[in-house]
């Protein structure tokens, strides 16, 4: 029998591929080829997924070809991300800097990023009355909010997220990702070696001033201005775009505002942007949901698809603001989980409620189906949203 070639592409804007959710009801776990020609098992269930995620014998260095995540870009010398380090290195550098992401932590950060929102908005509302929200709100708030974290200058952002870009983008050369890592690593280390001698009230300094090695925090620095920034933006423009396409949902949550967490955990449920996340290697033999996954294969596990698993959401593909569907895998699951959660929670929470509160007549200004989608990934999202009120 012919190995099934699949593909992560999106080709609807509200629905995991059609592939995906036909193995997830016929063959949930699948040995596939992807488009790349990389031969991998590919999870769809929910449990199964999660089973793998918390799994420490599955591997997140990347730096092993034959992990799925492997590039060019990412050779033996590589400065590793935490993102791609396994215990016993991952779990003391993010027990280092977790603290820094606790609820009650970033609870004081409500009020400032509140600010930082209503001051977006301030700027939207003062000029002509249509505007791609991408740039008006998107990207400016959680690109300001991770910039202060860090104590990075937010007069750079246009830099870091230019270079961003060009490192994310699924269709940029092996050559274009490896210039852009290499121009954002520089303007780390400048920085961090700043803050030694100069440092402030933020993240870096005080990773610094804890003992941490200046490499270590150089790399800590990259990855979360990386994916602090962009992940929230892409999830801030698809759910207005979600709300202002279906405005029975809208209508709800202008009527009720407390419906806005819920609403939130649905959309990320729904949307589950960061698909190639949860790409892991096996370092051992390992059973899963009753396949036996052989050390050096490869895992990828369809968060997704996973998150319209009926068996744990009923009616996974209807958007239910009551659902308080806590238990997704969009910030993936286990020791890798998503380290900034709580943060996008707040980001989210209060620009969805700010924006509907303050500008009551927002509307599309552009037909649903010509927004240009980000269908082909590493992260979902739209690349304009123009809206008008």
């Amino acid at each position: 029998m012919a190995t099934p070639t699949i593909s992560i592409d999106r080709t609807d804007p509200y629905h995991p591929p059609r592939s995906h959710l036909q193995l997830q009801s016929e063959a949930p776990i699948t040995w596939v080829q992807m488009a790349d020609g990389r031969q991998l098992w590919v999870l769809t269930r929910h449990e199964d997924v999660r089973a793998m995620l918390g799994d420490r014998r599955f591997s997140s260095d990347r730096r092993d070809p034959r992990h799925p995540s492997h590039t060019p870009y990412v050779g033996p010398d590589h400065r590793q991300q935490l993102i791609e380090m396994d215990a016993p290195d991952h779990t003391r550098l993010r027990r280092s800097v977790v603290g820094e992401f606790t609820v009650q932590r970033l609870a004081a950060w409500r009020p400032r990023i509140q600010e930082i929102v209503d001051e977006a908005i301030d700027a939207m509302l003062a000029g002509p009355s249509e505007v791609d929200l991408v740039e008006a709100l998107s990207l400016p708030v959680p690109s300001k909010v991770i910039s202060e974290l860090l104590g990075v200058p937010y007069a750079d952002h246009d830099f870091f997220q230019e270079n961003s870009a060009d490192f994310s983008r699924r269709d940029s050369t092996d050559e274009e990702k490896g210039k852009a890592i290499g121009h954002l690593k520089s303007y780390l280390a400048d920085l961090v070696q700043h803050k030694v001698t100069s440092p402030g009230n933020d993240l870096l300094s005080r990773q610094l001033a804890s003992g941490a090695d200046l490499a270590e925090v150089e790399a800590l620095g990259f990855l979360l201005l990386v994916a602090g920034h962009e992940t929230t933006a892409n999830m801030i423009s698809l759910s207005v775009a979600t709300l202002l396409d279906k405005r029975e949902h809208l209508s709800a949550l202008r009527d009720d505002p407390q419906l806005t967490v819920g609403a939130v955990e649905e959309l990320l449920r729904y949307f589950s942007i960061a698909e190639v996340g949860a790409a892991r290697l096996a370092t051992e033999d390992v059973e899963i949901g009753g396949s036996l996954i052989r050390a050096g294969e490869g895992v990828l596990g369809l968060t997704n698809t996973a998150n319209r698993d009926p068996d744990v959401f009923p009616d996974p593909d209807a958007l239910d603001f009551t659902r308080m569907a806590r238990n997704h895998l969009a910030f993936g699951f286990g020791p890798h989980q998503c380290l900034g959660q709580n943060l996008a929670r707040i980001e989210l929470e209060i620009v969805l409620a700010t924006l509907l509160r303050r500008i009551p007549n927002l509307r599309l200004a552009m037909p649903f189906e010509d927004i240009p989608f980000k269908e082909q990934g590493p992260n979902y999202g739209v690349f304009e949203l123009k809206v008008a009120w």
